[in-house]
């Protein structure tokens, strides 16, 4: 089925939690796609469903296959944050059933083989699947400043080590972000997130930190190199903006192309109002 105004495919929205999701939903509405949003219980935020969609336990792969079958959907979008599940709690139906095992094998090598793992099966069923950054469009992370704001010297070689941290980190499929400051990092991120991460480092000793109106330092968020960019490309919106000033941090940044905004115009009144940079690095520039 292809959604008429906009000629796209009708798309299945699998749903985790933050505003990521809503983003999409809302591209697709305001461009006329239709979309069908799958809502993972437990995860998925409770404005989705001013949507067309059903709620689905995690493990439930063969409902939500039958169901994006019957809603005509031939394409697919994973979005938003999902904890790493304990398995042996799930609840799946036949066809979870037949698949958990490889999926859990496939979880011992890590998010990334997990993320492939599950995406494999969506295209064995013949569904194209979209990254969110392809159907946000122009809401990546452009080249130099995003706002009024533009690092310093000495911040932005604190950015560039997070980034390079942060890939790092990523080639051992730990996490996207890092926060380095006056050369020293402060943190990386894990299971955690970012969010918890940045308030992490809120509670280090003043002295390995900024303050407000002495900001410095900066947080990086990369995509791992090893993972499949159409899930879970990394995001910074206005909250991003707001723990990272509450941190003491004079700024955060990714690479261009790379890092997904949530709405771009109360991420950047929010980092004009706390004086942060935003900063998108071109790949090719070095730590």
């Amino acid at each position: 089925m292809t959604s008429p105004a906009s000629g796209a495919p009708k798309l299945a929205l699998i749903a985790g939690s933050g505003d990521l999701p809503i983003r999409i939903a809302t591209r697709c509405e305001a461009e006329g796609r239709a979309v069908f949003i799958i809502r993972l219980a437990g995860f998925a935020d409770e404005h989705l469903v001013r949507w067309p969609g059903e709620e689905f336990g995690m493990a439930e792969i063969g409902r939500i296959l039958k169901a994006m079958k019957a809603e005509g959907c031939r394409a697919v979008c994973f979005a938003g944050y999902v904890n790493r599940p304990d398995f042996k709690t799930l609840k799946p139906d036949f066809k979870g059933a037949t698949l958990l095992p490889g999926i859990v094998a496939a979880a011992t090598k890590g998010d990334d083989a997990l993320l492939r793992k599950i995406l494999s099966v969506f295209e064995a069923e013949g569904y194209a699947v979209e990254g969110a950054d392809d159907i946000l469009g122009g809401e990546a992370l452009p080249a130099g400043a995003l706002g009024a704001v533009t690092p310093t010297p000495e911040q932005l070689a604190d950015l560039k080590k997070a980034l390079h941290v942060a890939e790092k980190s990523g080639e051992l499929d730990i996490g996207q972000g890092a926060v380095v400051c006056d050369g020293l990092v402060l943190a990386v991120e894990a299971q955690e997130g970012t969010d918890e991460m940045l308030r992490r480092v809120a509670g280090l000793p003043a002295d390995l930190r900024g303050a407000p109106g002495a900001l410095k330092g900066a947080l990086g968020k990369a995509p791992k190199p090893i993972q499949d960019l159409r899930v879970d490309m990394p995001v910074i919106g206005s909250t991003t903006v707001e723990l990272a000033a509450a941190a003491g941090l004079a700024g955060i940044g990714g690479f261009a192309g790379r890092l997904i905004i949530i709405d771009h115009q109360a991420l950047v009144e929010a980092a004009d109002r706390l004086g942060l940079f935003v900063w998108g690095v071109a790949k090719a520039e070095k730590p």
